[in-house]
């Protein structure tokens, strides 16, 4: 199964990826998806947050 999820969504980053690779604090990365800016999917049952890597490069060049 998670290879197939992994096969559909692409590459998958933590709140801490993305805040390392867009140079911000992981609260705003979460403050991010929260208001829709930046999508992303509820994994696991603790409800921990995975961004795709496509949803991430988008979002930057949206902002840059």
């Amino acid at each position: 199964m998670a290879v197939m999820a992994a096969n559909v969504f692409g590459p998958m980053l933590t709140a801490s990826e993305v805040a390392a690779m867009l140079h911000l604090h992981v609260n705003t990365v979460k403050r991010l998806g929260d208001r829709g800016e930046l999508p992303f999917y509820r994994v696991c049952k603790r409800g921990d947050r995975r961004f795709r890597l496509e949803d991430v490069m988008t979002f930057l060049d949206k902002n840059r």
